[in-house]
């Protein structure tokens, strides 16, 4: 996934550092760009109608203006899709022509990867040489990923009574709509987007309204690579109006989201309410890190620890921001983390010195900074951080955390770690357990008999020993719980936009 030692910040493996570009040039890009703004309908896009302002949390400034979507333009994108799927090319094509198509888009996508990764930058604040060095490899590796896999799925013929033949084919599922957040605009949609269209699907993707710039230059990508029209679509608007849309609309057969356990909720209403399509969800999290006594690297788990909660201004539902750490080394670890933390450069995401940017917006600013108030006032201790300086908030850490307060209950989505100790493995486990979300946990321990103990107990969708977020395309990633259901990446992801389908046959 992103984990620290899988991927560099500064540099794609024999390509270009994006730190040797100078912080003016960055500037000077950004000032230059003219992103697409409209929709994204039938291979075309479309202007008109209401448009709002993108607005960079990293100054405030508006980078442009969109187009935001009514229902009538949702009805567009999946009246395309919904044709593009029924009569189109793209489902009937062969799966190695699917293939090709992918990996032209894959090679744009490398082609464009310092405009992509300056667009990401500007509208939600990641570190540009994060969201070159980090986020736009994992959005190539997927596409090209699952155009690997596009011509390498089997049919079965289950052995059946002589005279008789069975087929059991796996066929795509239809219109999927997409509906992504924007703390990993591409990586998130790419997830969903590119198992879909190897499947033969056809999509309508709606980005967050705070990052619709990314995803509108992906879809330019995917009609240059020859995508044919319709096959991906890309609608703007606020989630009430164009989500619950997508939600709602009976021409949608598959709806994947990523975003928050309440969203969710509304999904799974509207699904109820309409034709019953399929809804996936990966939802919040609240995710435990386990140090034990006899972690193989104390000062790597405290570092990794440090980088896991503040990597993307904490804005991760993997995030592990519970620190759940033995009494008896509890001082030396979150002296360390609070010195990691205190070293990190805050600051303008288009500096490629930049360890960490603004948070996304002034609203989810004053959420971060409400929790942090919160856990002020139950009683938890201020380590370090807190401090709010315009759309930047200072790593923050608390300890002398109460398992029942919210600090240690509830998903900030922001750089803020909660401390809480236990004086051995069975209460640890109970308190990284004990929390509605199920999406990551970790735990550090030289004893493999505790490793497998300790990954088994744990209700979560994924267990790292002796590590933070390291995996890749060929593990499955979802949640438990109130974390949500379905898998994304890895051949499991196909499940979610196929069907299967037996067709027996009397010889």
């Amino acid at each position: 996934m992103f984990g620290p030692k899988r991927f560099s910040k500064t540099a794609l493996a024999g390509g270009p550092s994006v730190t040797d570009v100078p912080y003016r040039e960055w500037l000077d890009r950004a000032a230059a760009l003219a992103p697409h703004t409209g929709h994204h309908i039938g291979g075309a896009f479309r202007d008109g109608g209401a448009t709002v302002p993108v607005v960079s949390p990293r100054d405030g400034a508006a980078i442009a203006r969109v187009a935001s979507a009514g229902t009538a333009e949702v009805d567009d994108a999946v009246a395309a899709a919904r044709r593009a799927f029924d009569t189109g090319p793209w489902p009937r094509l062969a799966p190695a022509e699917r293939k090709a198509a992918l990996l032209r888009w894959a090679d744009l996508v490398e082609r464009d990867r310092e405009t992509l990764a300056l667009l990401i930058s500007l509208e939600m604040g990641k570190p540009i040489t994060e969201a070159y060095g980090i986020e736009l490899r994992a959005v190539i590796g997927c596409l090209r990923w699952y155009a690997e896999v596009a011509d390498k799925q089997l049919d079965e013929a289950p052995r059946t009574a002589q005279g008789s033949l069975a087929l059991v084919t796996r066929e795509p599922a239809g219109v999927v709509a997409a509906v992504v957040p924007w703390n990993f605009p591409l990586t998130m949609a790419a997830w969903k987007i590119a198992p879909a269209l190897a499947a033969g699907c056809t999509v309508v993707l709606k980005p967050a309204e705070e990052s619709p710039l990314s995803a509108l230059h992906l879809a330019a990508l995917a009609a240059e690579a020859g995508l044919s029209p319709g096959a991906f679509n890309v609608v703007n608007g606020p989630g009430e109006v164009a989500g619950r849309a997508l939600g709602e609309h009976p021409g949608v057969d598959v709806l994947a989201f990523t975003g928050s356990t309440e969203v969710g909720r509304h999904f799974l209403r509207y699904a109820a309410a309409s034709n019953l399509k399929r809804v996936w969800l990966e939802l919040g999290g609240k995710s435990p890190n386990i140090i034990l006594p006899d972690a193989p690297d104390l000062d790597a788990a405290a570092d990794t620890t440090a980088w896991g909660i503040f990597f993307n201004a904490g804005e991760m539902c993997t995030a592990p921001s519970r620190l759940l750490v033995h009494r008896s080394i509890a001082a030396r670890v979150v002296d360390r983390v609070v010195a990691r933390a205190e070293s990190l450069r805050v600051g303008d995401p288009l500096d490629p010195a930049t360890e960490m940017g603004p948070l996304v917006s002034a609203a989810h600013h004053a959420r971060v900074l409400g929790h942090v108030d919160a856990a002020r006032a139950s009683g938890a201790r201020l380590r370090t951080g807190g401090r709010a300086d315009g759309p930047y908030l200072s790593p923050t850490i608390f300890d002398q955390v109460a398992p029942d307060m919210p600090i240690a209950r509830e998903e900030v989505f922001g750089p803020v770690l909660a401390v809480l100790e236990f004086d051995g493995l069975d209460e640890a486990i109970a308190l990284a357990n004990g929390t509605d979300h199920g999406l990551a946990a970790a735990v550090w321990t030289s004893d493999l008999s505790t490793a497998h103990r300790a990954s088994r107990a744990l209700r979560a969708g994924t267990v790292w020993v002796n590590c933070y977020e390291e995996g890749d395309m060929s593990v499955p990633f979802g949640g438990v719980k109130q974390s949500g259901h379905g898998r994304d990446k890895s051949l499991h992801a196909l499940d979610k936009y196929t069907d299967l389908k037996t067709t027996w046959i009397e010889l």
